[in-house]
């Protein structure tokens, strides 16, 4: 349910932000150095305070590294969490799932 992360991990402002812009979200998968795989979340508004408090929650939620780049509005996640990002978006976040494109 989106009020429960919405207040406590994530300030009340920044999910209001969330679901009125309603981005596209694009999921997808790069292989970096080494073959290591990294998930990319595209599609976010160039907002350092909501990149920064996403970035922090899907890496808690994920047991995964990570960080965000600002200039470009995006979260980068180590490993392959494709499904569960977009599960996250819309059980967590209450993101529309028309608006989530999942790459392969």
């Amino acid at each position: 349910m989106p009020g429960q992360v919405c207040g406590e991990e994530i300030p009340a402002e920044l999910c209001e932000q969330l679901i009125v812009e309603q981005p596209l979200i694009k999921i997808k998968l790069d292989v970096r150095k080494f073959g290591k795989p990294v998930t990319v979340i595209d599609g976010f508004p160039n907002n350092k305070d909501l990149l920064k408090h996403l970035a922090r929650f899907f890496k808690t939620k994920l047991a995964a590294g990570g960080t965000y780049r600002e200039d470009e509005g995006r979260i980068e996640l180590q490993g392959d969490h494709r499904q569960r990002v977009r599960q996250i978006l819309i059980e967590d976040l209450g993101v529309n799932p028309e608006n989530i494109i999942v790459m392969s």
